[in-house]
């Protein structure tokens, strides 16, 4: 589906299973069928350009309020106003939110962002006093979004572009809310004291070279690991 509809699509319950939607036309249903030897349309109703907002809801993390623009943060909490544009991350996945839990228990300093994506793990660092803060990313819609919502809420946050095996900033603590393969691929790559990994289920283990396990949190099947430098 990704392949198919990379600007987007909906994941939504449906009979004990998960049904995937997407907006398309006449070309993109026949892509469906080709790919996936079936598929059922409906027409849209008015208004459908704006229903994606829906399902981009605030969510509360400890002392942390991470929502949309478009809502209104809980005055007694550290709000995060994260728009996500073209880019992965609205605070309400499992994997963001345990990561957010993991930095509130750490003590704050500088702070690595690994896959950035729409800079909420930036954003709320730097919210939470990490400075300074660098999100790094491997695409520049994720470097752009990044950078618009970090001005949006206020903060110093610095994103960058980087290859794939590009070089990493080295930092005091680093979150990186990606995939397991990803987080595997960091080995020997990051120059850290503190790391958070997060971005696969809770039946995969992660053991980066050079650090040693100190906590798992688990959320809705997802995990994320607290680590340090041995």
């Amino acid at each position: 589906m990704l392949e198919l509809f990379p600007q987007g699509f909906e994941e939504t319950e449906r009979d004990g299973g998960v049904a995937l939607v997407a907006y398309t036309d006449a070309q993109g249903e026949e892509r469906l069928w080709h790919v996936f030897g079936g598929a059922q349309s409906v027409d849209v109703a008015d208004g459908w350009e704006d229903r994606w907002r829906t399902f981009h809801r605030p969510v509360q993390v400890g002392r942390l309020w991470v929502g949309p623009p478009w809502e209104h943060p809980d005055p007694a909490l550290v709000p995060v106003v994260v728009d996500p544009g073209r880019a992965f991350g609205t605070g309400a996945h499992p994997t963001t939110r345990l990561c957010l839990e993991l930095l509130q228990r750490l003590e704050p300093g500088s702070l690595l962002d690994v896959g950035c994506g729409s800079g909420v793990l930036s954003v709320a660092a730097a919210r939470l006093g990490y400075a300074p803060v660098t999100g790094v990313d491997v695409e520049q819609a994720s470097v752009d979004a990044t950078r618009a919502n970090a001005a949006a809420n206020g903060v110093d946050v610095t994103a960058l572009l980087i290859a794939p095996d590009g070089t990493l900033p080295a930092a005091a603590t680093a979150v990186a809310n990606i995939s397991l393969e990803a987080v595997q691929a960091l080995d020997g790559r990051i120059d850290v004291d503190c790391l958070i990994t997060s971005g696969y289920l809770a039946d995969n283990a992660v053991a980066p070279a050079g650090f040693v396990h100190v906590e798992r949190t688990v959320s809705e099947g997802w995990a994320a690991d607290l680590l340090r430098r041995a």
